[in-house]
């Protein structure tokens, strides 16, 4: 008998150990997911950020004088992948980096009257299966897409399907059958905005065409001269076997694109001018991709980050989030969430940033729990074209990284706003003002920006970054007001049995804070203030800090 009880009491010591071990894991805080919804991703230009190899600043003899800020400046592959090893993007919060296209650019220039200008944005193709040598070399770009992923961030390759390069006499017409000059689009309904050029001298690419081309005799002749002609028909070959498709211009340049997804491992595409191009190419291309990141994480499952699937993000020029699913043409509504698409750039919020925190947040956090349900929008106070952006001044640098990493959706910093680069250079036409160099000089010296010290501004957008990239329900989840003034608002997430809650206070007064977390923190709880670094405990539903900011970001 008393063997028995020896063994039920040894049995029931067992259990009881386990249950506190599984109890002890439970209570783990568990490993914070990625979620595009949540994105916080920088977006810059690959030319105009860091410099990390001088010696591929000159290619193809480009030494015509250019309009100010219209040629290449140096920038490349070498200079982010620097960047991210110093720690620059990480402890911004970045969780994704977005760079200007970097296949091979035409060789000459043109002067539309804004001064001779070169490809160094990366937005004029000349051959879609080679890098620019300006930008980099393929060896490069493995690197910066292996080191970026080490470092939790995803890579975001900025794509072309509507169009060519510019024609110059070094960068021939790709042919009738491949491209059209004529009509320039007038943006009057769908056929006029889509069966067009964008602007004079940019051949746009027949990708409606059902008829099967034979490659421009100017690609094959610079193959030929690379030496890989035959390497580069035979993957087509093989591609168009597997696939079934027709030798249409469109099935080309997804061949071409999806290569550097099944190749390097790229994690997502943001697509140009989307509403330029038939929707169905973008469904087409989203299936290929897909089948290329399936294939990439096959042949290197050392390597995989997560269970993401690839992912696509479109620049539906002038969509904004109150139109929902869809994107008026006039005559025509088209749906590109159902084309491909899981990400739409949203052109309305720099509009709505002029507004009040509570009407943006709860604006935003409506549309996305009710008609984007399930969808995601990117969010910009400023980028690489638009003219009118939010505090083009950098007089409300402050307010402007306030409301854009803390609205709901996810976040894209275009490079500077982090740091006041300024937007108006003088002397220069157009774009050209929108992309000067990356400001690293005035960040080492703390240049004074309209009365804010460079590196406090960035200093700002990090601890506001590394916030949102430790809590997924800031971007992610639902928002709810809790008091008006003081103004406090909370979130949350809750996905596959991962749940995430943060509350927030702003333009609070200095000092002594008292914070009402009933239903969000349970008492007994630590909970850190990540604007101040404090970690306080919850005590009757009430967290009270103190400190000298106007900001509290509460979290777990």
């Amino acid at each position: 008998m008393k063997s028995i009880l020896t063994l039920l009491l040894l049995v029931a010591l067992t259990v009881t150990s386990c249950l506190t071990k599984e109890s002890t894991k439970v209570a783990e805080k568990p490993e914070v997911p990625f979620v595009w919804e949540n994105a916080n991703i920088y977006f810059l230009l690959t030319d105009r950020f860091n410099n990390g190899n001088p010696s591929n600043d000159m290619n193809y003899n480009r030494t015509e004088e250019t309009g100010i800020l219209r040629g290449f400046m140096g920038g490349d592959l070498k200079g982010i992948t620097q960047k991210i090893k110093d720690g620059y993007f990480t402890d911004l919060g970045i969780n994704a980096i977005w760079f200007s296209p970097v296949v091979e650019q035409i060789h000459g220039s043109v002067d539309e009257g804004t001064g001779v200008t070169y490809g160094f944005h990366g937005y004029w193709t000349r051959d879609w299966t080679a890098l620019e040598p300006n930008f980099g070399t393929e060896e490069e770009l493995s690197e910066l897409v292996q080191t970026a992923h080490q470092h939790g961030i995803r890579i975001v390759l900025d794509v072309v399907i509507n169009h060519t390069g510019p024609v110059t006499s070094q960068d021939p017409l790709w042919g009738d059958e491949w491209v059209r000059t004529e009509p320039q689009c007038r943006y009057q309904d769908y056929e006029s905005t889509v069966t067009c050029t964008l602007v004079e001298n940019l051949p746009d690419i027949r990708t409606e065409s059902t008829q099967e081309v034979e490659l421009p005799k100017s690609l094959m002749d610079k193959w030929a001269d690379e030496g890989r002609l035959e390497k580069e028909m035979g993957e087509l070959d093989a591609f168009f076997s597997a696939t079934g498709y027709p030798r249409t211009p469109r099935y080309y340049i997804i061949k071409w694109l999806t290569d550097y997804i099944r190749k390097y491992g790229i994690d997502a595409f943001r697509l140009d001018t989307v509403k330029h191009t038939e929707e169905d190419v973008w469904a087409d291309l989203w299936k290929e991709a897909v089948k290329a990141f399936a294939d990439w994480k096959a042949a290197n499952p050392d390597l995989v980050m997560d269970e993401n699937d690839f992912y696509m993000v479109g620049e539906v020029y002038n969509y904004g989030v109150s139109g929902g699913r869809w994107f008026d043409f006039g005559d025509r509504k088209v749906d590109y969430f159902a084309n491909g698409m899981q990400g739409l750039i949203n052109f309305e919020f720099k509009y709505d940033a002029t507004k009040s925190y509570e009407e943006i947040f709860s604006k935003y956090s409506t549309a996305l729990s009710g008609p984007l349900k399930g969808q995601v929008i990117v969010n910009y106070a400023t980028s690489h074209d638009d003219g009118g952006p939010f505090d083009k001044q950098r007089i409300k640098t402050i307010e402007a990284g306030t409301k854009l990493l803390l609205c709901p959706g996810s976040s894209q910093v275009y490079y500077g706003d982090e740091t006041g680069r300024s937007l108006e250079i003088e002397g220069t036409v157009g774009d050209a003002t929108l992309r000067s160099f990356m400001n690293w000089e005035e960040l080492e010296s703390n240049k004074d920006v309209n009365g804010v010290a460079a590196k406090a501004i960035l200093a700002h957008w990090q601890k506001l970054g590394k916030f949102r990239a430790a809590h997924p329900s800031v971007g992610a989840g639902v928002h709810q007001m809790i008091s008006e003034a003081p103004y406090y608002f909370k979130r949350e997430y809750i996905s596959a049995g991962y749940a995430d809650k943060v509350i927030v206070g702003l333009d609070l007064p200095k000092g002594d804070k008292s914070v009402d977390v009933s239903g969000v923190f349970a008492n007994g709880e630590m909970v850190k203030d990540y604007y101040s670094g404090q970690t306080v405990e919850v005590k009757n539903n009430q967290v009270v800090i103190n400190t000298n900011f106007d900001i509290v970001l509460l979290g777990m």
